[in-house]
């Protein structure tokens, strides 16, 4: 597998993604849509999710395409970011058609990042509007690291982000990770700079320097409380899926989390994958495409939560270091 032109999620023909994000607030939102609907699904495996019409997604319900899905800092207020989505995509005519009214489809999830030193002193909601600008810059290229709904996002030890990557399988068909990292697990092993998905890594995308050379055996400790960490993500692929294989290919997925970061999935996080599918390409051969897809899904997710991290930017009044500011060139010790 090889990653695709701008090693991004939106490398799956016909996705764009857009950043809007706060820096007094210190969080933000990121939406991603496509010019038609999209077959959508959604798997959880962390304690303390937060999310917004996830459960419509399941493979039994009747709406079976969605127009966007947003991740959002804030907490539970970042659900309101679905608002603006839905405001925007209902001034492009777009949603579900129930007779002459059109209710666009915008499933969600969220972080909590309100105890990052952002000024969350608001008397109304910002997110609605980072929602709606999210969606109308939406574009095939975007921003990593300190951007959208990663701009306040922190890890167990270092500073989260935005990530993204993609891989093209030999099949032709591509796949895509978009993600949020949050966690309260290490991206890095230990007190090294080493990624725990560097044996995934494609050439140095982040950072180059192979796996540890030890693996620390210690029983790790919480250094977030219950319901403050949580990674969220998005894998999308053009193959032609039905909701119940693309829910499949989220399940997968989270394998590549558990891969990334460690721990993963614990009571205080709530984790969770959307998986998306376009419908470009049908499936050639239905036992090996699919199997093939999920084995990509969790690579593609675990090299996206490590570029987050590597790629994280410095801010003033930050609670934790960036990779780059303790381990980059010229950073000290």
């Amino acid at each position: 597998m090889r990653p695709g032109p701008l090693n991004l999620i939106t490398d799956v023909p016909g996705l764009r993604v857009g950043n809007a994000d706060d820096a007094g607030l210190r969080s933000g939102v990121t939406v991603l849509t496509a010019d038609r609907p999209f077959v959508a699904a959604v798997h959880v495996m962390g304690g303390s999710p937060g999310t917004r019409e996830t459960e419509l997604l399941a493979p039994d319900r009747m709406v079976q395409m969605v127009d966007a899905i947003f991740l959002s800092g804030g907490s539970a207020f970042g659900l309101d970011a679905g608002q603006g989505v839905m405001q925007g995509l209902r001034r492009a005519g777009r949603g579900f058609a129930v007779g002459p009214v059109r209710v666009p489809i915008v499933p969600g999830a969220i972080v909590f990042d309100l105890l990052n030193g952002g000024d969350k002193g608001w008397t109304e909601s910002p997110y609605p509007a980072l929602g709606l600008e999210a969606l109308e810059v939406a574009a095939p290229d975007f921003a990593l690291g300190t951007a959208g709904a990663g701009f306040g996002a922190m890890t167990g030890t270092l500073k989260g982000g935005l990530g993204s990557a993609s891989c093209v399988l030999p099949s032709g068909l591509t796949v895509g990770a978009l993600v949020v990292v949050n966690s309260l697990g290490q991206a890095t092993v230990g007190e090294t700079p080493h990624f725990w998905a560097a044996p995934w890594e494609q050439g140095t995308e982040f950072g180059g320097l192979g796996p540890a050379p030890m693996i620390p055996q210690d029983t790790p400790l919480p250094r977030k409380r219950l319901g403050e960490a949580t990674t969220i993500a998005i894998l999308a692929t053009d193959a032609t899926l039905t909701k119940a294989q693309a829910q499949r290919m989220a399940v997968a997925a989270h394998d590549g989390m558990a891969r990334a970061l460690v721990p993963s999935h614990t009571p205080l996080d709530g984790d969770l994958v959307f998986s998306v599918a376009t419908g470009g390409k049908p499936l050639a051969d239905p036992l090996t495409d699919p199997f093939q897809l999920g084995h990509a899904a969790a690579t593609c997710l675990a090299r996206a939560i490590a570029r987050a991290v590597y790629l994280a930017q410095a801010q003033p009044l930050d609670l934790q270091p960036t990779w780059q500011s303790r381990f980059g060139r010229g950073a000290g010790g």
